[in-house]
């Protein structure tokens, strides 16, 4: 695997690492989400790098990102867009992927994009809460209504941290694809497993 820094394009400090496989030129890529900023949230995150590791053994770019200036989740979501329209000028296709605070993230950038006519190929929201409300136009279970693209939410049933309930429950309602694992909120020693439930429905798609 290979790794170079990113600079996204855009009103806000949001740098990045492109990992891309060693021998090919993917064609698809997918924009990571890493946790909350606030509480040591970084693209190094392990269940990102996890993720990374299977998408570009399967010839899949990945972008992981780190937000811009802490700004309660509409900035970070803006970030996310920008990172996915980055992606887009340079891929033929483009997923996107978010953990825990990450995850509400990616669910509000994907309904957003949607929303503008630009859906995604494929989203996944692991470990996602409902806690981000400032500055945001809906709620992270209402954004499941809007995204267009085929959305897996991967969840822990052990999770005491984030208030996950409303989305899976809003997720299984419309029938979307929704994957229990027998895990808490980090996952520990689960985030290959988890990387795995997250990859295997964007691999579908990408």
């Amino acid at each position: 695997m290979r790794s170079e820094s990113v600079l996204v394009p855009g009103g806000r400090d949001v740098r990045g690492t492109l990992d891309t496989p060693e021998d090919t030129v993917p064609d698809a890529c997918v924009v990571a989400c890493p946790p909350h900023p606030q509480y040591g949230g970084r693209r190094s995150d392990t269940r990102l790098t996890a993720l990374s590791e299977t998408l570009t053994g399967e010839d899949v770019a990945c972008l992981r990102v780190d937000y811009g200036a802490w700004d309660e989740g509409r900035g970070e979501t803006t970030d996310a867009r920008q990172a996915c329209a980055w992606a887009r000028e340079r891929y033929e296709r483009v997923g996107l992927f978010g953990y825990s605070f990450g995850g509400a993230v990616a669910l509000l950038a994907a309904a957003a994009d949607a929303d503008d006519g630009r859906p995604l190929e494929a989203v996944v929201a692991l470990a996602p809460g409902t806690g981000i409300t400032g500055g945001v136009d809906r709620t992270v279970p209402d954004a499941l209504e809007t995204i267009a693209a085929p959305l897996r939410v991967v969840y822990g049933s052990r999770d005491t941290t984030a208030d996950w309930e409303p989305i899976v429950e809003r997720a299984r309602a419309l029938d979307l694809d929704v994957v229990e694992l027998g895990a808490d909120h980090h996952l520990v020693g689960q985030a290959h497993k988890a990387a795995d439930a997250a990859a295997e429905s964007l691999l579908a798609r990408l």
